[in-house]
């Protein structure tokens, strides 16, 4: 069994994250002045849907496949939304969506069903080689909960800022991988 290595990236910085506002799929990112990381040619590229994680992989400067699975956590009605606002409006629904992973007050996915999907995703990914995949910082989360086998709960203790990223590795099982 040849390995996969698999390196999850956080799309770069967006004005919704400086200015405290739930995201938005249109969502675009600020400038990045150069490229996000060197990458060995023989990688091959994936990126979340939504116009962050696109624009981020296009700083790459190589081609890039569109994965569906890879999109971030659909926030339902609070798409856009200030936090401020939310705490002034909805305090009890935004402390019930932080507090439990099953939650749904915004009429989107949970948490719990978006580390479901992640967990999908990773099961039917097999395809050796070194992999970049460009996508968010819940999604991030997900997979991490999912490789570590963590409490769905752990994901409040994992901070994903623009432009970290996580190792992978596959040889029969998923592995974090240091380095």
């Amino acid at each position: 069994m040849k390995a996969v290595h698999l390196t999850l990236i956080c799309h770069a910085l967006t004005t919704a994250q400086k200015t405290g506002r739930l995201h938005r799929p249109d969502d675009g990112i600020l400038p990045l002045h150069a490229q996000p990381f060197a990458v060995a040619p023989e990688t091959r590229m994936l990126t979340a849907p939504e116009r962050r994680a696109r624009a981020t992989a296009a700083g790459f400067s190589m081609p890039v496949q569109v994965e569906p699975a890879l999109a971030d956590c659909d926030l339902g009605c609070w798409h856009g939304l200030a936090l401020k606002q939310l705490q002034a409006e909805q305090p009890q629904a935004l402390a019930l969506w932080l507090d439990d992973p099953h939650s749904t007050p915004h009429g989107g996915e949970s948490f719990a069903e978006l580390c479901q999907r992640m967990a999908g995703w990773l099961a039917a990914f097999d395809k050796p080689g070194e992999w970049v995949a460009v996508t968010h910082p819940m999604v991030i989360r997900a997979v991490l909960v999912q490789v570590l086998g963590c409490p769905l709960a752990a994901h409040r203790q994992i901070d994903v800022l623009p432009l970290s990223c996580v190792q992978l590795s596959f040889t029969g099982r998923w592995r974090l991988r240091l380095g």
